[in-house]
């Protein structure tokens, strides 16, 4: 093989009378034709040869692999050379070094070899190293184009775990993670959390949208669960009015916000935004908040709510605080959601998530299979989020004495005064206009732990009947049913204010002891 190394070839010139390669190479600059493949395909087409585009470690990034010298590949890729001509036997060979950007000046980061049987004359050696200087700017972009991703993905890496800490109630640890990028974002003690929905599809736009609204003084995150929500929590009170502006335009884009809560309490702020969310899906400007309506813990006697919880939640005091935190966290967002959907936001196995609530079943002695029952602890949970931030302890972090209660005892009494009976006759006497009996219906099928099959049976009818018969009520009771969830529960905890459904023996006389039986 004989061959010779030219300084730099592409200091050669040619005269090309009609442009037409220039005009062609040119075009693969265009948005729409910036490809290395493309435009070698094309090299190898107008100089009749063969082309091979190589990275520094051999692998092929276009067009079809070819014998080369590795003598003078190392050359090339190390820059002694910038390009070399060889004649190899029947075959005349032209090799170009294409510059790695940030790196030495000299040295290469991926290697053109064109060969072809006839001689290169000007033309075609001149088209050769034009086509090589429009290839080292396609890599370079596609190189900054991969850093950019590599970037985001970081980001939405790093976003995604400061929301898993706040979830379960490691503010410290969150807000020294988001100190370096985002500071001051979390120095706030309160936030809301805002979850805008969209189609799968669109997602990554809307949340670049919910990025520029806030414009950064929001945590912005893909939700790991759901393929359509961006979850957005945020401190300043304007992120509401900011994100409400991208609904214009997008019928079907819908924003639900949580109340302002402390940061430990996250994960019943991210609840109270999915549940308004649901409600946003049926109104006119597709936006709702969670203190938009009437929830029925607001309509119980504080006092008395306060001592039910406490003595609900009381075979979990004993345990250490992170881990009584962290059990807790896990069951609110479990009894929201599905194993793998909570897991996901938690960044957890679903695994993990069940034997965390397994262990709460079985501390507070209740059954998760039974609705009833989870709707009364998730109320105990919620009730706790609101009004005992430090749950069980003071702010030293010594044990508080529990509330005395007022009035009737257990989630009875307390569902039986008066605000709570009239709300909840109220909202089910809502469905009273329906010429089916959808009010029946959604009693059976709360009181068959919401499985339409045993509803169906003890109703005599077909479960799609019952399924569509729920259905129908989410309108009107402008709350999400069958995903389950905090709009559910409230009507199961209406239910039970009207005396339609028994509630629980949670927290009531046998509370204390916590292998004791419980409704089922």
């Amino acid at each position: 093989m004989a061959g010779r190394a030219d300084e730099d070839p592409r200091a050669q010139r040619s005269y090309d009378p009609d442009g037409t390669w220039a005009e062609q190479l040119l075009d693969h600059l265009r948005p729409a034709g910036r490809d290395p493949r493309r435009v070698v395909g094309w090299l190898g087409r107008t100089v009749g040869a063969s082309v091979c585009l190589q990275d520094a470690h051999g692998g092929l990034l276009a067009g079809e692999r070819l014998p080369l010298d590795d003598t003078v590949l190392a050359d090339l890729l190390t820059g002694r050379i910038s390009s070399a001509a060889l004649d190899d036997g029947g075959r005349q060979v032209r090799l170009v070094g294409i510059r790695h950007t940030g790196q030495v000046p000299a040295a290469a980061a991926a290697v053109l070899a064109v060969a072809r049987p006839e001689p290169f004359d000007r033309r075609t050696a001149e088209i050769v190293h034009r086509t090589a200087g429009i290839l080292e700017l396609l890599l370079r972009e596609g190189e900054l184009t991969e850093a950019g991703r590599r970037l985001r993905r970081a980001s939405a890496d790093l976003r995604l775990a400061i929301l898993q800490l706040l979830m379960v109630e490691d503010i410290v640890s969150a807000r020294r993670v988001a100190a370096g990028l985002w500071p001051g974002l979390l120095e706030q003690d309160t936030a809301r959390v805002y979850v805008v929905e969209g189609s799968p599809a669109e997602r990554d736009a809307l949340a670049e949208a919910c990025v520029d609204v806030t414009e950064g003084r929001a945590l912005v995150v893909r939700c790991p669960a759901m393929d359509g929500h961006v979850i957005v929590v945020s401190p300043a009170p304007t992120a509401g009015d900011r994100l409400r502006s991208l609904l214009d335009g997008r019928p079907d884009t819908f924003l639900g916000g949580s109340l302002r809560q402390r940061l430990a309490r996250t994960a019943t702020a991210y609840g109270q935004a999915v549940s308004a969310l649901a409600v946003a899906r049926f109104r006119p400007d597709q936006a709702a908040v969670y203190a938009a309506r009437t929830h029925p813990e607001r309509l119980l006697e504080p006092t008395g709510l306060r001592a039910w919880s406490a003595q609900v939640l009381r075979p979990l005091d004993t345990l250490p605080h992170h881990v009584r935190a962290e059990l807790l966290a896990t069951t609110r967002l479990g009894l929201d959601f599905t194993a793998v959907n909570a897991a996901k936001v938690l960044g957890v196995s679903r695994n993990t998530v069940r034997a965390r609530m397994d262990r709460v079943e079985a501390l507070l002695g209740t059954d998760f299979s039974d609705l009833a029952s989870r709707a009364a602890v998730r109320l105990a949970l919620n009730n706790e989020a609101v009004q005992d931030p430090c749950g069980p302890y003071g702010p030293d972090g010594t044990d508080k004495p529990p509330p005395t209660p007022r009035g009737p005892g257990g989630l009875g009494g307390l569902l039986g005064s008066a605000a709570p009976r009239v709300w909840a006759r109220d909202l089910l006497a809502r469905l009273d206009g329906d010429g089916r009996d959808l009010r029946g219906t959604l009693r059976a099928w709360i009181a068959a732990d919401a499985n339409a099959e045993r509803a169906a049976r003890d109703l005599g009818v077909h479960a799609q009947t019952v399924r569509e018969h729920v259905r129908a009520a989410e309108p009107v009771l402008e709350r999400q049913l069958l995903a389950g969830g905090t709009d559910l529960y409230e009507v199961v905890l209406a239910h039970l204010a009207t005396g339609a459904l028994t509630a629980p023996a949670l927290g009531g006389t046998n509370a204390d002891q916590a292998d004791s039986p419980v409704h089922r």
